[in-house]
């Protein structure tokens, strides 16, 4: 659990740095602040991942909620005008926590009021219930819904095109503002009264989109007025849905509270050595394994505003399932991208609608990597020569072919990928088209996956007597030799960034992309002394208590603050910035080259207990997904990365294997 304490005594300005999130399992989700004054066009109470029309979209924005003591009354919500707060600076949120889900405590004169939220896993069903405490007097609560309805990236403004007109449902009311948008329901248990006064609300100003270079101000539409009796310690549950109306909430938060409980009861069960952080961590993960409207298993890359990509979840989905012991739903999710290959290429963005995009040369280099550590963790060979040897023996036969698209094996066995308008890394940045960190030609954790897949299909072969339809043993020795020649410097004492055989030159920025020829399971370098001093320079020029940055200091293109316009942070986005990702990889390759030394062990636990603290400040229990180069760090980007997370969980395992 993560509480915030003693928020009266806290600046609004401080607590809209913090985001809380609940999820619904396929994609959707409800987010804010704690005061419930959303600083993002992404915030919302009921965020909905559809699939006609697809995506996700702002249905249910926000509540303007109030509580009335005989003729006092106090606003629980909280709105940004242009230069001013209302109602005012003062706020009466006592408490906040997050746990199950996010609870919020209210302190109104002597009376504590709790609202609660949920989001019914498997629906498009939200859930908030209210209970007044510690008074023996009942109360009057208003609550009037404010819609959005629109796309994720865009802002609502006042239009004569919304249909205003509300059905009558049981409890509340009905509206089907757009044309080809879902049907929303409200409705509230016990007696409430809802009252239609179809209204505009103008002006909201979301302070981070301004910050970040975009429109910022939106109106927002107002059905009507819920009104109802508080009595104390008697709870009160609205339903906003676009499902239909459901005939009795508190019956439904009752069985959807208890799903919650009896499945972190479960994860206990299956981690029971973890300790109150490692299980935070654990919890926090299952925000991102979801059941797409499609029904297809998959991992959201981050929220707010990321979908499905090829890349992100292979790289997440061993902390995010086989570390946390939902082993099955990982290999789902393993076969559902693995059939979505095409040529070898794994998709770097999966599409719902089936318009997936191939402009990735690493994720299928990842797949390799992901299916090791499945084995690793679970020791069933035979199920890796069942469902996954013919996938790995396919992307590896079309990268030797040429028909894996934008990659080119040369004579030497290294992978040359993409040309100068293209960006197929994970660094792949663009400011007006123009790629911000040019990689093309044999990038250098390109090569050093490609020798480990190389090398995890000769072990397998050697393991099970199959036989790979080329000569693997040969190639990997080839690409071996090759590797050190392109991309060892040995008077720096660093791996170079790039070799472009077309141009022979190499790019010798300084970037953390070379700590994967020491990380992986078949690493490329295996000299002590290189690998040695490999870390010692990343250590020296890139490493931050948060993660690695993307670019050394000392470079003349470094940026170490992300901030500015959209085509500002592009520029910065993997230019010194901090991907707290990274520190996975990092942390196994100083086990493997450092472990006997005397600054590893208190190094890597230093991280983890960095971005363990993280979890109670900017996305509330998730770990950002960028930070800044330079102290002290600022967290940015999206609130809930699932690379950050997963990373984080796999290198907590591997130091607990060390001890």
């Amino acid at each position: 659990m993560i509480r915030l304490y003693h928020l009266q005594k806290v600046s609004i300005e401080s607590l809209q740095k913090k985001e809380w999130l609940d999820v619904n399992g396929r994609g959707g989700y409800a987010s804010s602040t704690p005061l419930g004054c959303h600083t993002r066009k992404y915030h919302g109470l009921l965020v909905s991942h559809l699939e006609r029309p697809t995506g996700r979209f702002v249905l249910l924005s926000k509540c303007e909620e109030s509580v009335s003591f005989q003729s006092t009354e106090s606003l629980l919500s909280l709105h940004k005008y242009s230069g001013l707060y209302y109602p005012s600076s003062l706020h009466c949120l006592e408490r906040f926590e997050q746990d199950l889900f996010p609870r919020f405590f209210y302190r109104i004169g002597s009376a504590n009021l709790v609202k609660e939220i949920m989001f019914v896993h498997g629906t498009d069903i939200l859930l908030i219930r209210y209970c007044l405490k510690e008074t023996v007097l009942g109360a009057r609560l208003t609550v009037r819904p404010l819609l959005a309805y629109r796309g994720l990236h865009e802002l609502a403004h006042e239009n004569s095109y919304l249909r205003a007109d509300t059905g009558v449902v049981p409890g509340g009311f009905s509206i089907a503002p757009y044309d080809g948008m879902p049907v929303f329901s409200m409705t509230a248990s016990g007696d409430a009264l809802f009252e239609a006064a179809p209204d505009w609300y103008r002006g909201f100003e979301y302070c981070e989109e301004r910050n970040r270079g975009f429109a910022y101000e939106e109106d927002l539409f107002l059905p009507g007025v819920f009104t109802c009796l508080l009595e104390p310690e008697r709870e009160i549950v609205f339903c906003a849905s676009c499902s239909g109306s459901i005939d009795d909430p508190v019956a439904l938060w009752s069985t959807e509270e208890l799903r919650r409980r009896e499945q972190k009861k479960e994860l206990h069960g299956l981690c029971a050595d973890a300790d109150a952080t490692e299980m935070a961590l654990y919890e926090a993960a299952r925000a991102y394994v979801i059941r797409d409207p499609q029904d297809t298993p998959s991992v959201v890359a981050g929220y707010h505003w990321f979908y499905e990509w090829g890349r992100d979840t292979l790289i997440s989905l061993p902390g995010l399932t086989f570390y946390t012991g939902r082993v099955s739903e990982g290999v789902e999710i393993l076969q559902a991208l693995a059939d979505r290959r095409k040529n070898g290429i794994i998709p770097n963005t999966v599409s719902g609608s089936g318009d997936d995009t191939y402009n990735s040369v690493d994720a299928s280099l990842w797949f390799f990597w992901c299916v090791q550590e499945l084995l690793s963790v679970t020791g069933d060979r035979a199920l890796v020569m069942k469902e996954f040897w013919p996938v790995l023996n396919d992307i590896a036969s079309s990268f030797m072919s040429g028909a894996a698209e934008q990659v080119v094996m040369c004579k030497n066995g290294l992978l040359r990928a993409g040309d100068a308008a293209t960006q197929l890394t994970w660094m792949d940045a663009t400011v007006r088209g123009v790629p911000v960190t040019p990689r093309h030609g044999c990038p250098v954790e390109i090569n050093a996956l490609w020798y480990n897949g190389l090398r995890f299909l000769r072990d397998l072969a050697e393991e099970t007597g199959e036989n790979p339809p080329f000569d693997i043993d040969g190639l990997a020795d080839r690409v071996k030799s090759a590797f050190e020649d392109a991309f060892w410097l040995p008077v720096q004492g660093y791996l170079a960034d790039v070799w472009n055989p077309g141009e022979k030159s190499r790019d010798e920025s300084i970037r953390p992309n070379q700590i994967f020829a020491l990380s992986l399971p078949c690493n490329v370098i295996t000299d002590q002394e290189k690998g040695k001093k490999i870390l010692r320079t990343v250590t020296a020029e890139l490493f931050t208590p948060y993660g690695l940055r993307t670019l050394s200091p000392s470079d003349p293109r470094y940026r170490g603050r992300y901030r500015g316009s959209p085509d500002e942070r592009d520029g910065a986005y993997h230019q010194g910035t901090v991907w707290p990702w990274l520190i996975g990889h990092y942390g196994e390759a100083l086990l493997r080259f450092e472990g006997d030394s005397p600054e590893t062990q208190p190094r890597i636990n230093g991280m983890v207990r960095t971005l363990q603290g993280h979890l109670s400040m900017y996305g509330i229990g998730h770990i950002a997904e960028i930070f800044d180069g330079d102290y002290p760090h600022r967290p940015n980007g999206c609130i809930a990365q699932a690379w950050s997370i997963a990373e984080l969980i796999r290198l907590q395992a591997l130091v607990g294997k060390r001890r």
